[in-house]
């Protein structure tokens, strides 16, 4: 049997990490492209010029950015793991059981 909040969890992490790295991820691909081709980084605006910023920054920012999408969808895959294997919604004292089934039920 398998523990169903665990599965959940782990279904909308993993998707919640690739839907980031889906949206926001074309943001921060550019920094090793520009520091290994060109030498110089550039932030740019969809309204002016490009500003020449400091390339260790914004390659440090892109891998905060995957890192942070990748322990996602790595939550994500553990819950989901822990969730499949785990049996906890079986493992349920016979004192705290209720419905019909259940022996121990008190007779008034």
């Amino acid at each position: 049997m398998s523990d169903m909040r665990f599965i959940i969890i782990g279904i909308v992490l993993t998707f919640f990490g690739f839907l980031v790295l889906g949206v926001f991820g074309h943001d921060f691909q550019s920094a090793h492209i520009e520091t290994s081709q060109f030498g110089d980084c550039y932030q740019y605006f969809d309204n002016k010029e490009p500003v020449a910023v400091n390339c260790s920054s914004k390659i440090f920012d892109q891998s905060l950015f995957f890192g942070i999408v990748l322990a996602l969808i790595i939550v994500g895959i553990v819950s989901l793991v822990k969730g499949i294997r785990g049996d906890w919604d079986s493992k349920v004292n016979p004192k705290d059981m209720v419905g019909p089934d259940n022996k121990n039920s008190d007779k008034d």
